[in-house]
């Protein structure tokens, strides 16, 4: 069997007519171009070139073969180009991401990755962490932007993506009743959270738990969107990313409890298979990384205006 270097002196020596001009062209010596050839030949069992000729021409076969070869380099720099040129990346990436991040900065960064890569087609998936950790473990996502938990074994490439503040939200019906019961209050009103498999929920138990509220009555719900949208309407109290829920604590829907102690916040990755485009991959990372950054400081929250103070005092703590 041959191989592209023997293919490569071939087609030079068709080209140039001499075997001293193609080593010179490839940087190699004479005899070893002429091993090439001659292990060209014994793989394909006939003659390709007439030696004797001056310059070498090459056989009734060799002019035969020399077509295919030369379209066989041809296809070869072609599909080495995938790999030199990201711009022109065709492929499709099958990306996972988590809610939060699909209903913040994700349309952004949809856009900007359409115009830098237009040839690029995205197979997206919007699910929990532990749910798109398995898909990738699986080999149905190329890349996943979520929460750690790698599945054991498996290779990948992990760089942080974003953080995202939590916060506990309510709507401004429920503003005087928290701000003068502190934790009893707090304790008489359902909390309103992510499935129990996902993270913050786990966080949220903790952190009650921690506050004195040892049994507290949660409503779990599947999408972000449908937890902001109980806490709007008063069902209870919203666990939330800050940056998510700023504009509706703008228009005045909800009201943000100021904590003694904050919610531990949500630390997403991206994370891919080392395998995997992985040049590619890293390009994609930085773009979502500039486009989080960009949404943070957009949807910063440093003030403590609109907040409920739900502990007036500290001896109203238990």
């Amino acid at each position: 069997m041959f191989d592209f270097k023997e293919l490569e002196a071939f087609v030079w020596v068709v080209r140039l007519g001499s075997f001293r001009k193609v080593a010179a062209r490839l940087h190699l010596t004479q005899p070893s171009i002429s091993d090439r050839i001659t292990r060209l030949e014994t793989a394909v069992g006939e003659s390709l070139l007439d030696r004797g000729a001056r310059p070498v021409q090459p056989t009734l076969r060799g002019r035969e073969f020399y077509v295919h070869a030369e379209r066989l380099l041809n296809s070869r720099e072609e599909a080495l180009q995938l790999f030199q040129n990201q711009e022109d990346f065709s492929g499709t990436l099958r990306l996972g991401v988590i809610e939060t991040i699909a209903h913040s900065w994700f349309s952004t960064f949809l856009t900007q990755l359409a115009e830098r890569h237009p040839q690029l087609t995205i197979e997206l998936t919007v699910d929990i962490s532990p749910f798109l950790h398995q898909r990738l473990a699986d080999n149905d996502l190329d890349m996943i932007f979520a929460m750690d938990g790698v599945a054991p074994g498996l290779s990948v490439t992990q760089l942080p993506l974003a953080t995202y503040e939590m916060g506990l939200f309510v709507a401004p019906q429920h503003a005087e009743r928290l701000h003068h019961g502190g934790t009893r209050a707090m304790s008489r009103l359902p909390f309103v959270s992510f499935s129990k498999l996902a993270r913050p929920y786990s966080e949220l138990v903790t952190y009650l738990a921690e506050l004195g509220i040892d049994d507290p009555k949660i409503h779990c719900a599947s999408t972000l969107m449908t937890i902001a949208r109980m806490s709007i309407d008063g069902v209870g109290i919203g666990s939330l990313p800050v940056s998510t829920v700023s504009d509706a604590c703008q228009r005045g829907e909800l009201l943000r409890l100021e904590l003694p102690v904050p919610l531990p916040a949500m630390v997403y990755n991206a994370i891919w298979r080392t395998s995997s485009y992985p040049s590619f991959c890293r390009g994609v990372t930085q773009l979502a990384q500039d486009c989080a950054a960009r949404y943070a400081r957009d949807h910063a929250d440093d003030e403590l205006q609109g907040k409920v103070k739900a502990w007036p005092d500290s001896s109203d703590k238990n």
